[in-house]
């Protein structure tokens, strides 16, 4: 029998728990069940700004600026965490929106990541719910690597993406390791997106069904950085190099991502 620590609302409970995979552990999740509105603390910090000087767009070119605990971006409303991103002019942005991260709370090296959530459509949005390193051990942006666990352009609003950006296969290059697969209504309705991470492969599901698959080459840390830990990125895009490819659709706003639950098994 499996003995976890859960932390709600800031009250740490004691429970047993199995899984139905092969991993058993549950050893982090938020169910957004606070009664706050704002996502718990315990759990979530905000990035906050519009990325200059050094990453203007967050690298990205993107138009938003991500608040900070800002209720009309970020809020817990019935049990579901809603990031908003809004048409409004806020510190010489266009665009508001949130990017909630759990960098410095928990991170976290191997297991099953899950996710159920419901994501915006329209022209120029770009959702993401995805991992980045916390200590950056093998050097700045993609030598560390990235996980993308959900990623969606909302010019194609059934489309999925999962991928892996390292050293040798990024976006920069073109080489990123991409999986993508087509799924109904993705803004409608809640789907389950998970990411299982092993020493020797990161594998890539919707509504439990693989359609990516990344394997370790055993080439060094340029192919496969992902022997450390990662923490939780949570945002809404504006815009930017991908997701605003097409432009952007001012009449679509506000649109907002609605995750129902995370988890995280070991």
């Amino acid at each position: 029998m499996l003995r976890t620590i859960l932390v709600i609302c800031g009250v740490a409970l004691y429970l047993t728990t199995t899984a139905q995979y092969k991993y058993k552990n549950l050893v982090w999740y938020d169910e957004f069940n606070c009664s706050t509105g704002y996502a718990d603390t315990i759990n979530w910090t905000y990035d906050n700004g519009d990325g200059c000087p050094n990453l203007c767009g967050w690298g990205n070119n993107e138009k938003q600026f991500y608040t900070n605990a800002r209720a009309e971006n970020a809020r817990v409303v019935d049990g579901k965490l809603i990031v908003e991103a809004r048409k409004e002019n806020i510190q010489g942005s266009g665009y508001s929106s949130a990017r909630l991260v759990s960098k410095g709370k928990a991170s976290w090296t191997y297991g099953r990541f899950e996710v159920r959530a419901k994501i915006p459509a329209g022209k120029g949005v770009w959702p993401a719910i995805w991992m980045l390193p916390t200590d950056w051990a093998y050097g700045n942006w993609p030598h560390s690597g990235e996980i993308d666990i959900m990623e969606n352009v909302g010019y194609w609003s059934d489309s999925l993406f999962g991928s892996v950006h390292t050293g040798d296969y990024n976006g920069m290059k073109n080489t990123q390791r991409t999986g993508s697969i087509h799924l109904n209504n993705m803004s409608g309705e809640y789907h389950t997106y998970t990411m299982e991470w092993t020493p020797d492969m990161i594998v890539f599901y919707a509504d439990d069904k693989e359609y990516h698959r990344f394997n370790n080459e055993k080439t060094g840390s340029e192919a496969w950085p992902f022997d450390k830990a990662f923490h939780f990125v949570v945002n809404i895009a504006v815009g930017g190099n991908w997701g605003g490819k097409f432009g952007i659709d001012d009449s679509i706003f506000p649109q907002r991502m609605e995750i129902d639950y995370i988890r995280v098994y070991q």
